[in-house]
């Protein structure tokens, strides 16, 4: 298993992980995206805190998650503006004979119908296979969520 956190890069960002020092850029996506995401995550609870709150704990979570192995929660950063433009997850890691992991992921309002989203998770699920010796990666997708259903279908026909 990996102790070091990755970096991975495509033609136009880099992956990392998210981590505490790196929680801002997930506030400022979410800010960004509040409408455009509302549809097909959980609604923002204010009793649990402010939503800076809520991407520290997201942070925190993630770099235990990295340290336990059981979920690598990457952001894709621009490198030259250092804005988040997507997020590619793979949790639920099972070890074992199944060695397979979720996958979900988000991209900004402003990338969409660009192919972002397919390049950051094409770099994400080759890492899993590739670095952690995962078999299979699982994702479910919302019916409504049409740009979601195409992705998972152009992913499923490459073969990786």
């Amino acid at each position: 298993m990996t102790t070091e956190p990755p970096v991975l890069q495509t033609a136009r960002c880099n992956l990392v992980l998210l981590q505490p020092d790196n929680a801002h850029l997930l506030l400022a996506y979410r800010q960004r995206n509040l409408t455009h995401l509302s549809p097909w995550e959980p609604t923002f609870n204010p009793d649990n805190g402010t939503l800076e709150d809520a991407c520290r704990r997201a942070a925190a979570r993630s770099a235990q998650s990295f340290a336990d192995g059981v979920a690598f929660h990457f952001i894709a950063i621009d490198p030259g503006s250092g804005v988040m433009l997507a997020a590619c997850n793979f949790t639920n890691i099972v070890r074992g004979i199944f060695q397979a992991c979720h996958l979900g992921y988000s991209v900004d309002h402003a990338w969409q119908g660009q192919g972002l989203m397919q390049e950051v998770v094409r770099a994400g699920i080759a890492y899993m296979f590739k670095n952690l010796g995962l078999h299979r990666i699982m994702a479910n997708h919302m019916p409504a969520n049409v740009r979601s259903k195409e992705l998972l279908r152009r992913l499923a026909s490459q073969r990786m």
